[in-house]
Formats: C-alpha cells, structure tokens, sequence
C-alpha cells in the first residue's frame, strides 16, 4: 500500500471510493453517510487543506482518509484518556468496496498512527457511527477507547481515543 497526500487531480478517485462505499453501506443498511455527506465540495476542502490522503494498492485507489487538527463542536461531550494532549483527529477514514476484507483498514489504521507519532501528536480521536458494526470491530480491536457519544444528522456517533504512547 502507497499513501500520499491527495491533489487536486485525485478529487474523482477520492469521490469515487466514498460513492461506492455508501452504495455499499446502503446495500448493509448502514446509512452513516449520502449525497449530503461527504460531498464533492467537502472532499475538494479536503484537498485544498491538504488533508486528505489516498491510499493506493497495486496502483489503484484502495483506502482515503482526512487527517487534521480540526473538529466538531460536540467533541466537548468527550472525556477524553488525555484531556491536555497534542491530538490529531481521523475524518471519513474509507476503504473502496473492491478492498474491503483485505486488512486494509487495520493497516491504515497503523500508517496513520505512525505518521501522527512521528509528527508529534499524544493521542488520536475519532467519532464512529454506532450503527456501523464493522468500524465499531476496527476501532476496538485497533485500542480505540470510547470517550463519550456526539448526536449529528444521521444519529449517535462514539467519540474514540487511542493514547499513542
């Protein structure tokens, strides 16, 4: 697996991973995200932020994920493992349908809290839709604690933590 920084001509590729993955979802009855969410405008913010990554295997688009400073409001109903800690946040971690059950998610998972340690960071946290069973599975077997719980559009999200010490 490669992973870059995505660029302005990734923005179809990223799109196109998050469209067949809420096909796929929808197909589960998982309804996390839709044509509100993510969109293209928020995945070309991404881009243009530079914080969104692409993960590429064999060449092809496989896994794309935000990683940033950033959040949202109701991560105050935390009560966070370290309060006061350096952290980075993981936005709209996916995996494309074709790559899913490949152990691709768990590998991002360790990319990414490899490049957050070498940057710095104490912890990572997150937010995971609790009607998702399959990144509830990721997170806890990868040491994501749950935190507390954020309620947005499309119901009652877990606030995660992990301590990368």
């Amino acid at each position: 697996m490669i992973y870059s920084k995505a660029k302005t001509e990734d923005i179809e590729k990223v799109f196109s991973i998050f469209s067949a993955a809420i096909k796929h979802m929808e197909e589960l009855k998982i309804h996390q995200w839709d044509e509100i969410y993510p969109d293209l405008q928020i995945i070309s913010e991404d881009i243009s932020k530079n914080q969104m990554y692409i993960g590429k295997k064999d060449g092809k688009p496989a896994v794309c994920f935000v990683l940033s400073e950033e959040f949202d409001e109701e991560y105050k109903n935390g009560k966070w493992l370290l309060p006061d800690a350096k952290f980075c946040v993981i936005h709209r971690l996916c995996v494309s349908p074709d790559f899913q059950n490949q152990g691709l998610a768990a590998e991002t998972l360790k990319y990414i809290e490899n490049l957050c340690k070498d940057q710095g960071y104490d912890s990572i946290r997150l937010d995971c839709f609790t009607q998702n069973p399959y990144s509830q599975k990721l997170y806890d077997k990868a040491g994501y604690s749950i935190t507390g719980y954020a309620d947005w559009r499309k119901g009652r999200f877990e606030l995660r933590e992990k301590v990368l010490k």
